[in-house]
């Protein structure tokens, strides 16, 4: 009986279960020959420079175990970079170098690695150890995002992002995530970060949880997670829906990065986001999707035809038509 309750008032609430999430939504509007689309970080990365967007710059690709050999070469200069998987998901496998002390690299932690703890990762990552399904991946050496100034206060050594789930083309929520202690520097909520619910209209945050509690302040600077503005974000959420668009998918996460020098940047996408954002916002996402479908239907039939030919754009691109 507390069981039926519970469902019975998530329901009410219109929040999104993972089974339905599946079923209606990315069974239904995420076509599987898309995928690679967002799963894949090169492709992402090539589409965004097709329609414009803004996106980390990859200085060197490592896709076998002979290329890791030569990792000390793409490294000679480098100082400050992200090794990451291709194809990884949840924030696994990336590591994050924001210096050099002689022949060791330091981590966003202030761990040491030499170039030998470097070499193993890359071999973990192209060994497919990240990738989904496990099957054989590349690494990725990345430019590494910039603190913006007005979100310092709310991070602990790393990087926050705004994700943004996008439905037919629309935003229907958004969050910042902020890294914590207890996260290691990651923003990821799962491994203890933060989650700050976004208002759509105003671009300000107001509620906030950690391992799915509220909370007020940053477990570790002390700041207040409410009213935290979100900059540029009217530019966050137009990229957002181009990156949607784009892709083709009916339902999708954007994760977008503010760099302190470029501004706005698109990080990954996702065709099966998760579904903690709901708690973040304390909302359910299913009365969001209600009220874009209702927007869409009352839309001009020429509107109705442009969003359509951009999803056709996205299959033709996906098989080079």
């Amino acid at each position: 009986m507390v069981l039926f309750c519970a469902w019975k008032k998530l329901r009410q609430r219109g929040v999104l279960g993972i089974n339905r999430r599946n079923a209606d939504c990315i069974l239904d509007q995420n076509p599987r020959s898309l995928f690679a689309n967002v799963d894949n970080k090169l492709q992402m990365h090539n589409l965004c420079r097709r329609i414009g967007v803004p996106t980390p710059e990859i200085a060197a690709i490592i896709d076998s175990h002979r290329a890791i050999r030569r990792l000390g070469e793409s490294l000679a200069d480098a100082d400050d970079f992200v090794l990451k998987p291709n194809r990884g998901a949840g924030g696994r496998g990336i590591t994050v170098i924001t210096g050099r002390e002689g022949a060791a690299f330091v981590r966003s932690t202030g761990e040491r690695l030499q170039l030998d703890d470097l070499r193993q990762r890359a071999a973990d990552i192209v060994s497919g150890i990240y990738s989904f399904g496990n099957q054989p991946d590349s690494a990725l050496i990345q430019y590494r995002v910039q603190l913006h100034a007005a979100l310092a206060p709310y991070c602990f050594h790393g990087i926050p992002d705004v994700r943004v789930v996008l439905y037919r083309g629309e935003p229907a929520m958004a969050m910042l995530r902020l890294p914590t202690r207890a996260s290691q520097g990651r923003s990821n909520l799962h491994q203890g970060g933060l989650g700050a619910g976004i208002d759509l209209a105003t671009g300000s945050t107001f509620h906030a949880i950690q391992r799915e509690r509220f909370i007020a302040r940053h477990p570790d600077t002390g700041a207040s997670l409410l009213g935290v503005a979100v900059p540029c974000w009217h530019e966050v959420l137009e990229m957002s829906r181009r990156v949607a668009r784009a892709a083709g998918l009916g339902l999708v996460g954007v994760d977008i990065v503010i760099d302190a020098r470029r501004g706005p940047m698109l990080l990954e996408a996702n065709a099966r986001p998760g579904l903690a954002i709901q708690l973040a916002n304390n909302a359910g996402l299913l009365p969001r999707f209600a009220e874009i479908e209702s927007r869409q239907a009352s839309m001009p039939w020429t509107l109705k035809s442009s969003n359509a030919q951009c999803k056709v754009a996205a299959v033709r691109s996906q098989f080079g038509a």
